[in-house]
């Protein structure tokens, strides 16, 4: 009985949080709130679940593992919660949850048949386990999702400038002037956040020697930071990215490989420019273009090819420590 694993998943939503795990043959659930008092509540369940199935001599808490899919940002404080009191927490893709309740052929989705799926995809598949993230990098990923999203309202209200009537074109350009200053503020809040962190200070200073990244994609790199320095090599950022390509093949049927995009969207879009920059600026990324071009690779392959190349680079850079040398990639 000591060597069970109390397995739970939890199917995390707004308002509430739908909590399954299975004992002996039957599943146990129960719904709690999204707040702080859910989350007390959440943990004290789970200590009564645990009295039933292990030796109080046990160190117990070690054999929990709760699962959760990341969803928005409304799994965050429960998972800060759960591992503040001791207990094993694995954030997962939910497209990965998706698959797995698809191979035990559940044919309904309800908030109670998704925990139990999460729960089943924890027991089997005991994904690694979460880490929380540190002030500062909470802030600094919080501070760029934000100017992630006043640049896409900047280029919306841009766009609305060129059609829009006379009648309204005043508030666009008021709105227009209140974006520009914010996206400025915000730009500012970032520098001043690595600033303050002499490791991500200089972290930015290595990645800042690499040609064509600039202040914008270094601060999204560092907002992964934490992320980075668990990987074991540079196929798993580029994957974490989505960069890395997908096939697929079945008897004598190939289709032409695929950037899989099953990735963190907000870093290939930072790698997109810098890649452009690259692959047109750079006497490196020149020659990694031109020896593509002489293959027949089309242009937006080479591009996503440097992108993925660029994750390299950057994973190379932070592990090894050492700037970027040209030499190392002569193409």
């Amino acid at each position: 009985m000591n060597s069970q694993r109390l397995c739970i998943g939890i199917d995390v939503s707004k308002a509430k949080l739908d909590a399954a795990t299975m004992l002996g043959e039957k599943y146990r659930d129960k719904t709690f709130d999204n707040s702080a008092a859910g989350f007390k509540a959440l943990i004290d369940w789970i200590a009564g679940l645990q009295s039933q199935i292990m030796d109080s001599s046990v160190d117990s808490s070690a054999q929990v593992h709760v699962c959760m899919e990341a969803t928005n940002v409304y799994w965050e404080a429960c998972a800060h919660a759960l591992s503040a009191a001791g207990l094993t927490v694995s954030v997962v893709n939910p497209a990965l949850v998706k698959a797995h309740a698809q191979s035990l052929g559940l044919r309904i989705k309800t908030d109670r048949v998704d925990a139990r799926a999460i729960a089943s995809f924890c027991r089997e598949k005991a994904p690694i386990a979460w880490q929380p993230l540190s002030p500062t990098e909470q802030a600094l990923r919080a501070l760029v999702l934000r100017h992630t999203a006043l640049m896409q309202m900047k280029a919306q209200e841009s766009n609305r400038l060129e059609t829009v009537r006379d009648a309204a074109a005043s508030s666009v350009q008021m709105h227009l002037t209140w974006l520009d200053t914010e996206i400025d503020r915000i730009e500012l809040e970032i520098k001043k956040r690595i600033d303050d962190d002499p490791t991500l200070k200089g972290k930015r200073e290595l990645l800042d020697s690499i040609p064509g990244v600039g202040e914008r994609t270094i601060s999204v790199v560092l907002s992964y930071l934490s992320f980075i320095e668990r990987m074991d090599n540079a196929r798993q950022f580029a994957a974490f990215g989505g960069l890395n390509p997908a096939l697929k093949e079945s008897g004598t049927m190939r289709a032409k490989a695929v950037m899989s995009k099953a990735g963190h969207v907000e870093l290939r879009r930072a790698l997109y420019m810098p890649a452009m920059v690259t692959l047109y600026r750079t006497d490196w990324g020149k020659a990694y273009r031109q020896r593509l071009e002489a293959n027949r690779k089309p242009a937006k392959l080479i591009i996503g090819a440097m992108m993925r190349k660029l994750a390299h680079v950057i994973f190379g850079v932070l592990k090894s420590g050492k700037p970027f040398d040209p030499t190392l990639h002569n193409c």
